[in-house]
């Protein structure tokens, strides 16, 4: 087995705008090291946790794990405030991915027959939160900020991006990050140039790692708003024209997350990501597809195979990765057994089911009022907006009866939303004569 090797942290101060760093995809190799600056022993240790999860047995090999899921939206311009549809989407690829359910798994070269894995992992977005109430698994943030990624990063690295999870810098604070995966979405844009998707924290927690490890460092995943789910409606672009988006960041960085590296191993032939059955390669690809290359030598069951364009952990294009290898399934899954076990193992979020409030309106249709009875649990507030998701009214609900006014409104079709903490619990639409 060859040693896991860490790709080495640019020293960026004092660099100008016209040196701003190349287009970085993801970030996490350069966060590891960046926390190592912090915490001197930290890039051994997660190569010692690496190693572990790859050796400790998986116990539940037919078990589907189930990881609870919050999307932190922080957003400042209204495209970045993603709809609750494009999470929604995102929930379900990263289901066919984990899954292997992806229906273009046909797509993979007959070469890696040999070592396609299912990693039989499922997400599902939180349907209580930490307090007990229940959420749809999304909060939402207005920031003043314009983007998380500016000049402060060529001296205070990886500190400016974390903001994104501190509420007082502008971010949200994360839930609980033993029981769920917390994910943000933000803008890490510069000058109008995305130079990144996203960075993931690998996994935490072992008896042997010294206090403070993750200082500075909060556990979860962030990516650029353009790269969540194949509904988004706003384009990514990193200097040369469009790609196409299908999700995959996120499947990527969940990878970092449960304990994946690169494929290529962040360096060159002599480096790999430390999985037996992934082919090395020299260098990874740029967004491409390129099926002809076979940069590096390597013996994987007696076979030199090729790149592995296919692999979800490489910088292939969305478009054509598929799978994850046998290997990397089995680590992920240790992972969740050991490092992360609080994840899947006796879970409140996971195992717990909101009680959502029974409520009607009537009359409908109606004229000038509306009444709303409310029963087994209670809201905050209500919203009522027209068909175009126009904000009308909004109303404070103190009482399990509820009159609203609605002599004001004009004849037609309007939707009311009952919220609580922030979170949508349902709506109803409602017609006036």
């Amino acid at each position: 087995m060859k040693k896991l090797y860490l790709l080495l942290f640019t020293v960026w101060s004092g660099i100008s705008i016209a040196q701003m760093p190349d287009v970085e995809r993801c970030m996490t190799p350069q966060a590891i090291l960046h926390q190592d600056a912090k915490t001197p022993g930290y890039a051994d240790l997660v190569r010692e946790q690496f190693e572990l999860a790859k050796n400790t047995p998986v116990m539940k090999s037919d078990e589907e794990y189930v990881i609870p899921v919050v999307f932190h939206i922080v957003w400042n311009s209204p495209q970045e405030n993603l709809a609750d549809s494009i999470i929604h989407r995102q929930i379900e690829l990263l289901n066919q991915d984990f899954g292997r359910k992806n229906p273009d798994t046909i797509n993979m070269r007959e070469d890696f027959d040999i070592v396609k894995g299912n990693p039989r992992i499922q997400f599902k977005l939180a349907t209580i939160d930490p307090d007990g109430n229940p959420t749809t698994g999304i909060t939402r943030t207005q920031t003043n900020k314009t983007s998380f990624f500016d000049l402060s990063f060529l001296t205070a690295g990886f500190d400016v991006l974390e903001e994104v999870k501190q509420t007082d810098n502008g971010g949200m604070d994360p839930w609980n990050q033993e029981r769920y995966l917390n994910i943000w979405v933000c803008n890490m844009s510069f000058l109008g140039q995305t130079f990144l998707l996203g960075y993931a924290t690998p996994p935490d927690g072992l008896p042997n790692w010294p206090q403070g490890t993750t200082d500075g460092l909060s556990d979860g995943v962030v990516v650029q708003y353009q790269t969540v789910g194949d509904n988004n409606p706003n384009m990514l672009d990193m200097g040369q024209g469009a790609i196409e988006v299908k999700g995959r960041t996120v499947t990527h960085e969940i990878g970092h997350y449960l304990g994946l590296r690169h494929i290529w191993g962040d360096g060159d032939c002599a480096e790999d990501d430390g999985i037996d059955d992934t082919p090395n390669a020299d260098d990874q690809s740029n967004f491409d597809c390129d099926d002809t290359k076979n940069t590096c030598v390597d013996d994987i069951f007696g076979i030199d195979l090729p790149d592995m364009i296919e692999n979800y952990m490489d910088y292939s294009a969305e478009t054509c990765q598929n799978s994850f290898t046998k290997g990397q399934a089995m680590l992920m899954r240790s992972v969740l057994e050991n490092q992360r076990e609080k994840l899947i193992n006796n879970n409140p979020a996971n195992t717990a089911e909101a009680v959502l409030p029974d409520f009607s309106i009537y009359p409908n249709p109606f004229d000038n009022d509306v009444t709303i009875s409310i029963k087994n649990g209670k809201m905050d507030y209500l919203e009522v907006r027209d068909i175009t998701g126009k904000l009308i009214m909004e109303e404070k609900v103190t009482q399990d009866i509820h009159h609203i006014n609605t002599s004001h409104l004009q004849k037609g079709v309007y939707i009311v939303s009952f919220k609580n903490s922030g979170q949508q619990l349902g709506s109803r639409k409602i017609v006036k004569h």
